[in-house]
């Protein structure tokens, strides 16, 4: 007679747990140290787990991020449904991840603090400089603040709780932004400024993905 092995509700409720966390979005070490753990030990897991829901676990331990991501089909079957759907950006809030991209670079480089945090005035800078001439410059404000705004639902940024005029640049943002875009990056800001114009904040640019 074989005797079934116990039934280890513990791991499986840390690896529902983990899975759910990380359907919701991107995982941040430090910004839960404990789930971070459970899910650096339940790495094979969860891999086998949403692979079956087409799904790809990422994981990158020196930047303490983790995510999902749609796996690409190339065996020619139907697409599954993405994760999250494409996103089409307007120029401005395209403009401002690649600032922001670069932004973080920078602090990489000169060997500063792991985390990178900018006051909101240092942000509406940045973008004023390649955002065209304005005479009325709280509407501009104002129009520099929803493309913040936006770049914060798309999980690149987020406001300090308390300090709501300091912005972090979450590290997923390399993920998105590789090197090899960010290396073309100068060229990308010509093409902005001769394609940004008032009317153009509902141009597309570039997509997001999952």
């Amino acid at each position: 007679m074989t005797v079934p092995e116990p039934y280890d509700t513990a791991s499986d409720n840390a690896l529902s747990l983990a899975v759910i966390k990380l359907l919701k979005g991107v995982v941040y070490q430090d910004d839960d140290p404990d789930l971070w753990q459970q899910i650096m030990a339940l790495q094979p897991r969860i891999r086998d787990y949403v692979a079956v829901l087409g799904l790809v676990f990422q994981l990158d331990e020196a930047e303490g991020y983790a995510w999902l991501a749609t796996r690409e089909d190339d065996t020619g079957n139907a697409p599954l449904p993405r994760l999250m759907s494409r996103r089409q950006l307007s120029y401005p809030v395209s403009l401002l991840i690649a600032l922001l991209r670069r932004k973080l670079a920078e602090a990489d480089t000169s060997g500063g603090d792991v985390r990178v945090i900018l006051d909101r005035e240092e942000v509406v800078s940045l973008m004023r400089t390649f955002l065209p001439e304005s005479s009325n410059e709280a509407r501009l404000v104002d129009r520099i603040d929803s493309h913040i705004n936006r770049v914060a639902e798309l999980g690149f940024i987020r406001r300090l709780r308390n300090q709501p005029d300091k912005i972090e640049i979450r590290r997923i943002i390399k993920a998105y932004v590789d090197a090899q875009w960010l290396n073309e990056f100068d060229q990308r800001l010509a093409d902005y400024q001769r394609h940004i114009t008032p009317a153009d904040d509902t141009s597309d640019n570039r997509e997001g993905e999952d």
